[in-house]
């Protein structure tokens, strides 16, 4: 599959990373784009910089260049997830404001009736918030609040991060087994 990764300024950019990484390793063609902020974060959280991100993805392109092939329609990218989301962009998106890389692809992602994927992280949700998260989602978006899940008995940040990015895949479309799936009451969560 061809999917494009936006990252944005919310904290959670270890969210964007298990996703290059995982897309990457499972042979995705992967185009990124990080907002200002974005990097900032990347940095302050996970100590990486562009040279780090630049190996996990097919092609790198600069927030700016709303010129790049991903800000097109011609461009035929199967899925786009923006992960962390930031309430900034999810903003724009929802107004329609293409004024960088990341909201442009997502706005074509949305006229194009293709698979846009939220990864919003935010809490406490304002009423402001929650309006743009239903406007997007009833214009096809799938918002996929970071909320960590606990049925699989996580043991580390690393478990809590694979389950969540296993779903972030899912919601993608994309077949994967980063982390066990919930089967029942019973308490037995098996492999994907």
């Amino acid at each position: 599959m061809r999917i494009i990764v936006g990252i944005t300024g919310a904290s959670g950019a270890v969210y964007g990373v298990a996703l290059l990484r995982a897309l990457a390793s499972l042979g995705h063609e992967v185009h990124c784009t990080v907002s200002a902020y974005g990097w900032k974060v990347l940095e302050h959280e996970c100590s990486l910089a562009e040279k780090d991100i630049r190996p996990l993805v097919a092609r790198l392109h600069p927030v700016a260049d709303l010129a790049a092939p991903i800000a097109s329609g011609a461009f035929r990218a199967d899925a786009m997830a923006i992960a962390p989301c930031s309430m900034r962009t999810l903003a724009a998106v929802a107004g329609g404001l293409a004024d960088n890389l990341v909201c442009r692809s997502a706005d074509v992602m949305l006229k194009e009736r293709r698979n846009l994927v939220l990864a919003v992280r935010e809490t406490p949700l304002s009423p402001i918030h929650l309006e743009n998260m239903l406007k997007l989602s009833r214009s096809g978006a799938a918002i996929v609040p970071a909320c960590p899940a606990f049925y699989h008995h996580p043991a580390t940040i690393d478990d809590l991060v694979a389950a969540y990015t296993g779903r972030l895949l899912d919601c993608l479309r994309v077949a994967n087994d980063l982390a066990p799936r919930w089967q029942g009451w019973d308490g037995r969560a098996i492999g994907r």
